[in-house]
């Protein structure tokens, strides 16, 4: 997503008497949409043309949102309403960007990121991002490991009710956490091999929990989607429900709208 500070006095008629004005995205300057839906506080989403640039807006309420799920999940339905009106390229701004003039935006976006914006657009159009995480049960499968795994079972066995040494303990732990890695590594390339080649970029975030062994995002082309859920749905099957998946076909593309910085 497009990630930046902008502040600036108060120049701008409707953030006179409220807190300002809440951005949410970005379209090129020849989108246009018709529907109208509500954004943060129950705001009506306007759009505001800057040089070749349309912005996505409402009136804010709040000087600073907090990062809650109600308003997170708020921002990324404005821009998931738009793109379903057939907007499809939008890049998304961070939350709780809040400001008080547009002359903002001009100066401190618009001037200093121009021509990254306009690549972003290039780069994005007609393609659409969607997002994979995968998790696992660890227990499950170290249990399943040491049933295929003889050796290391064999080691494990040999050693229950015996007094180890703490280079034994080390040893034997180290053996079974790389098993263990190694395992993951493989399950992860399984999902590499198959949804990478249909990909036009790919980005691989930190796993957000424990349980969790992949999470990415795909940057692949809008007609495209269907033949890619597939290939997820026998991935999936393959894996004979040992993981748990979970697949956004449709969002906003936050990890591809990013402005490479200075």
């Amino acid at each position: 997503m497009v990630n930046t500070t902008l502040e600036t006095p108060n120049k701008n008629p409707d953030a006179e008497t409220h807190c300002g004005l809440y951005l949410y995205g970005i379209l090129p300057g020849s989108a246009s949409f018709d529907a109208e839906f509500v954004g943060l506080d129950k705001q009506p989403v306007k759009t505001y043309a800057v040089d070749q640039f349309v912005f996505l807006y409402s009136v804010a309420q709040q000087t600073r949102y907090l990062a809650s799920r109600r308003n997170l999940l708020g921002h990324e339905r404005v821009l998931e309403n738009v793109m379903t009106e057939g907007c499809r390229n939008v890049l998304p701004l961070q939350f709780g960007l809040v400001i008080e003039s547009w002359e903002t935006v001009q100066e401190q976006l618009i001037t200093s990121h121009h021509e990254s914006l306009i690549e972003l657009f290039e780069k994005l159009e007609g393609r659409r991002e969607v997002s994979i995480k995968v998790m696992w049960d660890m227990s499950t499968e170290l249990e399943m490991l040491m049933q295929e795994n003889d050796a290391l079972r064999q080691e494990r066995d040999r050693l229950e009710g015996k007094t180890l040494s703490m280079d034994e303990v080390v040893r034997i732990g180290q053996a079974i956490e790389q098993a263990m890695e190694d395992r993951k590594q493989g399950i992860i390339q399984s999902f590499q091999a198959v949804l990478e080649a249909d990909a036009v970029d790919v980005i691989e975030n930190d796993p957000m929990t424990d349980a969790m062994i992949y999470n990415a995002a795909y940057l692949i082309e809008w007609d495209s989607e269907p033949a890619f859920s597939e290939k997820v749905e026998i991935l999936d099957a393959k894996f004979d429900e040992r993981l748990r998946i979970r697949y956004n076909n449709f969002t906003a593309p936050f990890n591809f709208a990013q402005i490479e910085r200075d």
